[in-house]
């Protein structure tokens, strides 16, 4: 299941999107049958159910979600053999009721970024995880949850290189909590050139963001490049050839699909301390944590001490699609068990366990 405004494939922009396409492909190599409900402009490895056309305006989310939501229920009704509903889009589960089979779905953001007391009401077939260890702090009083997986990438379509350019890159969705007017400030004190990736579209409060906030400031600096929609190829390409990649995220960020994919590349990432940011990026190993853009700029001339090799291995360990995938599948079989149980007497161990590593910062 996918968010209803955005395609599933290989450009997607949105971190979601690109999970479930990889994570999708990952699980059809493993031999799971696997169906993917997404708007059109999706591609799968399995079976494909287009809901509707795309939409780029949060105005039609609520007749994008009724359409959506419609066709997964009328799909579900006509698969004798489905098994069990991966919410990763966020919306659906509150219709799992309608379903004779568990759901789960993942939490992509924060708690206060979802409506108030939505989760007072949790369909019985319904359980949650979280994609890290600080996330899954914040959700520990919802019963349901029952864990985290962090989110992976498809290594072989990062390759690695040693040899790095000049510049810095900031990649991402425009918008103001994504912060790039502080990646512009900072590459101007550290006096160093920043090339800005980002996609053409723009909602309305985005478009007044980047016009008030980022425009200017890319005007007035000759070393700065707005790139906006690059081919997945060009995108690789310059998250290889970066001297690093800064994050400047001014939300609790539940994960960074970017910093993973940057490090993946062996490209070191200077991030925030938003969230799961420092279990994402390894302080002085992978990258640099950092509370301002003073010191942002400050990491920008040390970045040649991270070891491209040290950022490749990191992701290797701990955020390759395939150890996702292995982990989805565990979690999978753990739902089903539960949903046929009818119980959920288990999931308070695990989730004291998985606080448990929550809180040792694992």
């Amino acid at each position: 299941m996918a968010y209803p405004l955005a395609p599933v494939n290989e450009e997607s922009c949105g971190g979601a999107e690109q999970v479930l396409f990889s994570l999708e492909r990952e699980m059809a190599r493993r031999g799971v049958a696997t169906t993917v409900a997404a708007c059109e402009g999706s591609r799968a490895s399995g079976r494909l159910v287009q809901t509707g056309r795309v939409a780029l305006a949060f105005d039609q989310l609520a007749e994008r979600d009724a359409e959506h939501n419609a066709c997964v229920l009328a799909t579900a009704a006509a698969d004798g053999a489905l098994q069990l509903v991966h919410d990763q889009g966020g919306r659906f589960w509150t219709q799992a009721a309608a379903l004779d089979v568990p759901v789960l779905a993942t939490l992509h953001l924060p708690p206060t970024f979802y409506p108030a007391n939505v989760f007072e009401a949790v369909p019985e077939n319904v359980y949650f995880n979280c994609v890290s260890a600080s996330q899954l702090k914040s959700f520990r009083k919802i019963p349901q949850v029952l864990g985290m997986v962090r989110n992976g990438v498809a290594l072989e379509f990062f390759p690695a290189t040693p040899e790095k350019g000049d510049y810095l890159l900031w990649l991402g969705r425009i918008c103001e909590e994504k912060g790039v007017h502080l990646a512009l400030q900072a590459a101007e004190l550290a006096g160093m050139p920043l090339v800005v990736v980002g996609p053409s579209y723009m909602y309305a409060r985005d478009h007044e963001y980047f016009e008030a906030e980022v425009a200017p400031l890319l005007e007035r600096n000759p070393a700065f490049r707005f790139v906006g929609s690059p081919s997945f190829g060009c995108k690789v390409e310059l998250l290889r050839r970066a001297r690093g990649l800064l994050v400047t995220s001014t939300v609790e960020e539940t994960s960074s699909l970017v910093a993973i994919e940057a490090m993946a590349c062996g490209t070191p990432v200077v991030a925030f301390a938003c969230g799961a940011l420092p279990e994402v990026v390894l302080d002085g190993q992978t990258g640099f944590i950092v509370e301002s853009i003073e010191e942002m700029a400050a990491a920008s001339y040390r970045l040649k001490e991270v070891a491209p090799a040290a950022c490749r291995m990191h992701v290797e360990r701990s955020h390759s699609i395939r150890s996702t995938a292995a982990e989805y599948e565990r979690l999978y079989e753990r739902v089903t068990d539960l949903h046929r149980s009818g119980t959920l007497a288990s999931v308070a161990p695990a989730m004291t366990a998985a606080a448990g590593v929550a809180e040792s910062g694992d």
